[in-house]
């Protein structure tokens, strides 16, 4: 009996280590691989250079509204750096909002980011390229989601492939050539690894992000 009581103790411990750095991370695993990104309560693993008060959290949900700023996620899950993966994320915009989902990109304190692709939202703004668009590479000029509606924003990389979904249809299926052709600022706008970054387009933009999700594959 005694070495029973042992084997529980121990096995109690090492269940109680594994949720304590699970919870210190703030990331969440679930049976079928998806990894949470947003713990809904603040933004840790997230980071913000200007204008970092754009970004904020409320009702369990990140909120971009204010100047022009990006918010990167910086936190232990694969050491953010991404290269094959499926990402998902909710968002629901207001009225003439512009936004993106950055993928691959990396850091800036401050700029557009320079290193990898954007997914586009954009429901009703300026902009002709409408949500789902892989912006300046596949531009989708359909309205595929609504204002003030919750909608699906899910991006998968798998080598040179991107498939883009909104609402689970599929709005991009882009193979990124050996030697892609990017010119000035695009000379980055490539597949080379590294994490994701949520945007605040201007100070007309109201945006909401939630159930943020990450599943990593070979």
């Amino acid at each position: 009996m005694k070495n029973l009581f042992y084997c529980f103790t121990i096995v109690f411990l090492i269940s109680s280590m594994s949720c304590s750095t699970t919870a210190q991370s703030g990331a969440k695993s679930s049976k079928d691989g998806w990894i949470s990104l947003f713990n809904g309560e603040n933004l840790d693993g997230w980071k913000v250079g200007e204008n970092a008060s754009t970004f904020s959290v409320e009702d369990g949900m990140i909120k971009a509204y204010g100047e022009k700023a990006h918010l990167y996620y910086v936190g232990d899950v694969e050491n953010h750096n991404f290269q094959n993966f499926e990402f998902e994320a909710k968002v629901k915009t207001e009225p003439r909002a512009n936004s993106g989902i950055y993928f691959h990109t990396r850091y800036q304190e401050k700029g557009w980011p320079l290193h990898g692709y954007e997914v586009q939202i954009n429901n009703s703004g300026g902009d002709w390229k409408r949500t789902g668009s892989l912006y300046d590479i596949v531009e989708v000029a359909e309205n595929y989601a609504k204002d003030n509606e919750w909608f699906t924003e899910y991006i998968k990389v798998e080598g040179n492939r991107v498939i883009v979904k909104i609402n689970d249809i599929v709005t991009v299926d882009y193979t990124e050539p050996e030697n892609p052709k990017r010119e000035g600022e695009r000379v980055n706008r490539i597949l080379k690894g590294g994490t994701f970054a949520l945007q605040a387009h201007d100070p007309n933009s109201a945006i909401y992000f939630k159930d943020i999700k990450v599943k990593p594959l070979p």
